[in-house]
């Protein structure tokens, strides 16, 4: 059952919504600027509170966040009476910290103008100051957020005995953590509704199972919402979360064509920009000083988390000091994440978040008019959402995606097919030689003043190789057609890393630097310290150290092929102990399926087998090749 949204500014009104909202929540919309609603919540709103289970798919930016808080808020105040103490009556999911801090600001800026509530949120800080007696049959929203990393399990369930809240926002790791306690309780006679945000991601393969174990928790008679920019490419997993004959609510955009295919706002300008290589980097500064007026918020797309570490470095010196540069990527400790997020949502100054896909979903981040895609994502779906971090909420934007000459111009039609069209940079590019190479001087002059930053570098390099060729759309993205030395040059390498992909490399690999390795340091002291120990070692006793990096060498090889038997053993244990766990919590239904599938795996193979002994009979049998050899595999075709 499909939904489309309401036409026209009435049908649009806050007040006319059916059942009518609180008037308190009439007070929160108007007091943030929402004049009406917009189409995703003027569909989604009525439907999510009218008992149904919903699947919305619409453009990124488009106020999905109201669309499922103000139908939970309202549910858990309509209730006949408050839910019981450690009881739970409604859960957001949200694949990300950064995306559930951010909902659960939304959710506050909403409670605040619900007295019960906002006293609940706020309480008194003097413990001695009289509290006014609050009946036991007051209705009020009491939400938590729970998120890995910032608090241990014990001190979120800690939280959760003494607040006893009703509502939870929630990473889906530290949310199966705490309903694994047996002090929480979803029952069917408290629990309401349960809320997917960022819905396909969560489905990804990496949610799965634990969104899996989250779900044997809660009551299947339950109110559920999907909720994503692309909620399309996860329909086949949609039936295993338990939608209850689901309303399917579809927000797109009208094309230049007329046509509505477009999956992405209208404000949202999307380009891209040919550049060769060696001209990549010096080129944001082009796009910067081109886009007007001057981005006050920019976000620079990467592929991976060492790369974010050591362009953070080089960056600055190639766009100047107008930019205040912020890095942020998965693998920064939580504090440092949460720290750098803020620094460039609250900046005051034209600001550059350095990042990775970390900040490409849901993150509704103020106020970004630049988005660069300087690596095109591995996952091309992904590709809108990173786009659509500027142009939200009708305000201008406009994305660009960076592709080298050649095969890679291919992408531009890929996106056509995939309805996410791009055009050309509307702004004449044109970055020299010259400029390029003085840029790349002035990058590696800081290179060379710290081995460390050239070790990153490398690091970086072979991280940002590997991949770029695991690629997706791997016929337009091939590690064949790379310009070695031009990249090389364009990330202020002084020489081009050992990699099974440079074998048979004939270029540059020192990319034109006449280096002294020996005399080439480490800024920090003690880091230095035992690098010039290694040399003289090596230096003093050069056949004593041949000798014994032989011997530890064939050491290593009978330690490593016994620890890899060690391993294999752990690993084949602990895939025992899943697997009788799985087999434990099945029902005998789903026992029998797996017994079906396993006989007919067993009866193909013992097939595929007999086929495989009677061709090698036939060919023996030709004086083709001696019995027992089999055709030899050339690898497959183009």
């Amino acid at each position: 059952m499909a939904s489309k949204p309401p036409s026209g500014a009435s049908a649009r009104s806050w007040d006319g919504v059916k059942p009518p909202l609180s008037e308190w929540v009439l007070d929160a919309v108007a007091s943030m600027g929402f004049t009406r609603m917009t189409p995703v919540q003027a569909s989604a709103i009525p439907l999510f509170m009218a008992h149904k289970d919903v699947v919305v798919e619409a453009v990124t930016g488009s106020g999905k966040t109201l669309s499922f808080l103000i139908p939970v808020v309202e549910k858990l105040l309509r209730l006949e009476e408050p839910i019981k103490k450690h009881h739970v009556g409604a859960i957001v999911i949200s694949p990300t910290r950064e995306l559930a801090l951010q909902i659960y600001n939304v959710l506050k800026s909403l409670l605040a103008f619900h007295p019960p509530s906002a006293a609940a949120l706020n309480p008194s800080d003097d413990e001695n100051a009289p509290r006014k007696k609050e009946s036991s049959s007051t209705l009020k929203v009491v939400p938590q957020l729970l998120l890995g990393g910032g608090t241990t399990p014990a001190e979120d369930l800690s939280t959760f005995l003494k607040q006893s809240p009703n509502l939870l926002v929630s990473t889906p790791g530290r949310l199966l953590e705490l309903l694994s306690s047996p002090h929480v309780h979803c029952p069917q006679s408290s629990f309401e509704m349960l809320v997917l945000d960022e819905a396909d991601r969560l489905l990804d393969l990496g949610f799965k199972d634990t969104l899996q174990n989250i779900l044997r928790r809660l009551p299947k008679q339950r109110r559920t919402g999907l909720f994503s920019a692309s909620i399309s490419e996860a329909v086949d997993q949609i039936v295993r979360v338990g939608l209850r004959n689901p309303v399917k609510v579809l927000v797109k955009v009208k094309g230049t064509s007329g046509v509505q295919d477009k999956r992405t706002p209208a404000s949202l300008q999307m380009t891209y920009l040919t550049t060769p290589p060696l001209h990549k980097f010096s080129a944001l500064k082009h796009i910067l000083s081109t886009v007007q007026p001057t981005p006050q918020k920019t976000i620079f797309f990467l592929s991976t988390c060492s790369g974010v570490d050591y362009l953070s470095a080089i960056f600055p010196l190639i766009l100047g000091e107008d930019f205040q540069l912020i890095p942020l990527h998965g693998k920064h400790p939580a504090n440092v994440r949460e720290k750098n997020f803020n620094r460039f949502v609250n900046s005051v100054t034209p600001a550059i978040l350095l990042t990775t896909d970390v900040a490409s979903r849901g993150l509704d981040i103020p106020s970004v008019d630049l988005v660069v895609q300087i690596d095109p994502p591995s996952d091309p779906k992904t590709f809108i959402h990173r786009c659509g971090r500027a142009g939200r909420a009708g305000r201008r934007g406009i994305s660009v995606v960076m592709l080298h000459p050649g095969r890679e111009e291919d992408y531009v039609s890929f996106l056509e097919v995939r309805k996410t069209p791009v055009t050309p940079f509307p702004h004449p590019i044109s970055v020299s030689d010259a400029e390029a190479t003085a840029d790349i001087d002035t990058a590696r002059k800081a290179v060379l003043k710290d081995r460390a930053l050239h070790d990153r570098g490398q690091k970086a390099f072979v991280s940002w190789l590997r991949s770029y060729s695991k690629h997706q759309a791997a016929s337009i993205f091939r590690v064949a057609d790379l310009d070695w030395e031009g990249l090389g040059k364009a990330w202020a390498l002084l020489k081009l890393p050992k990699m099974p992909e440079l074998k048979k490399f004939e270029g540059d690999k020192t990319l034109g630097m006449d280096m002294d390795w020996d005399t080439f340091t480490y800024k920090d002291k003690q880091r230095e310290k035992r690098r010039q120990e290694v040399i003289r070692e090596n230096a003093e006793n050069p056949q004593e150290n041949s000798t014994k990096r032989k011997a530890s060498e064939s050491v290593a090889w009978s330690n490593k092929a016994d620890s890899k038997n060690k391993k294999m053993k752990r690993r084949e244990q602990k895939h025992a102990r899943q697997e009788r766990n799985r087999w434990e919590k099945m029902t005998e239904e789903e026992r029998q399926k797996v017994r079906e599938t396993e006989d007919m795996v067993a009866q193909i193979k013992a097939k595929n087998d007999e086929e495989r002994r009677l061709r090698r009979e036939a060919k023996a049998g030709g004086g083709d090749k001696p019995a027992g050899d089999e055709d030899e595999f050339e690898g497959f075709d183009d």
